[in-house]
């Protein structure tokens, strides 16, 4: 298993290289993103004085040399400065990705908080009014765009009963609308998801074998049923966790959240390429570790897929054992 993880981290490697060349490659080639000087100094400056800061920027390089420069500066942990501010990307993106990170952790949880439970009742409690109730309501909630529905928010909450801040983070309430403006979609791809798989596994044998055994409904329902069912969801969450976090630029925006979301907009209209660059790379990384961290958990609920990687190293041990004697024979 140590060496899965290790595969799986080193493989990252050649991930990132291809999303920084191809994201570099495209903003090299939109107009105003290669031009630092010209972004620094304004539209009345010279262009003497602009080609001067193109030079110290090292914009005036060939297009491969200064990949080559920027993929050895993230070997080295800078990302570069900011066109703009002149300030490190690296801390600048250190400093707001733990806002992202949190909006979309706090997403993610009151998507399965909310959305496995309901799922697993409607799937139980199959043509009752509960499930129809349940698989409407999930429709309605994946169809519902995230930006409208924060909008929705701000005006109830924010304005008209005043409970929570409108902008901002300085606080835990600041949290609350962002994130649940991003679950409710996650959250209704939970419950078709989990009725759906939840279906599959309540007409095994093994759930008829355990209830002719006479055990509780509700022991075989969460302890044989749930757990042989979550191998899908536990998929679906960290894709979403993965997609929140690098699609949560509009609800940032609505709610005026200092997160990486917000970071990359602002680069984006700036035409501040290290920014860009930066934020994406961090984002392929994140996401890559996310389905790393998907896999692991899959050993946790399905002792089988653990089993495979026991196995495999096993036959590989007795292997070991078995070539020398074979060779001496």
């Amino acid at each position: 298993m140590t060496k899965y993880i290790i595969k799986r981290i080193l493989l990252l490697v050649p991930i990132i290289i291809g999303v920084s060349f191809l994201v570099y490659c495209i903003m090299s080639l939109t107009p105003g993103f290669n031009d630092p000087g010209r972004i620094l100094l304004g539209m009345e400056a010279t262009q003497e004085a602009v080609e001067r800061v193109n030079q110290l920027y090292g914009a005036d390089k060939p297009f491969f040399v200064r990949y080559l420069n920027y993929i050895g500066g993230i070997a080295q942990g800078d990302f570069g400065l900011s066109y703009r501010t002149q300030q490190s990307v690296t801390s600048e993106i250190l400093r707001r990705f733990p806002i992202t990170l949190r909006v979309t952790l706090l997403s993610i949880l009151l998507s399965l908080i909310i959305g496995i439970p309901i799922g697993v009742i409607s799937a139980v409690r199959q043509y009752y009014l509960i499930d129809y109730i349940s698989r409407v309501v999930s429709m309605m909630m994946t169809a519902i765009p995230s930006f409208w529905l924060g909008l929705v928010f701000l005006l109830l909450f924010s304005l008209h009963l005043r409970l929570l801040p409108s902008s901002g983070v300085e606080s835990w309430a600041g949290y609350i609308l962002p994130s649940l403006s991003l679950s409710i979609v996650s959250m209704g791809l939970m419950i078709r998801i989990t009725r759906s798989s939840m279906l599959e596994v309540v007409r095994q044998d093994y759930i008829r074998t355990a209830r002719a055994k006479g055990m509780r409904e509700l022991s075989i329902i969460m302890r044989h049923g749930l757990r042989n069912a979550l191998i899908p969801v536990v998929t679906v969450a960290g894709t979403n966790f993965g997609n929140q976090l690098g699609g949560a630029v509009i609800i940032e925006s609505v709610f005026s959240v200092p997160g990486l979301g917000t970071y990359i907009l602002n680069a984006v209209n700036n035409r501040d390429l290290p920014c860009v660059l930066g934020a994406v790379i961090l984002l392929a990384a994140s996401f890559g570790l996310i389905n790393l961290a998907v896999d692991i958990i899959y050993t946790f609920i399905d002792p089988r897929i653990k089993g495979m990687y026991v196995t495999q190293k096993r036959r590989k041990r007795i292997g070991a054992e078995v070539l020398p004697k074979t060779q001496s024979a």
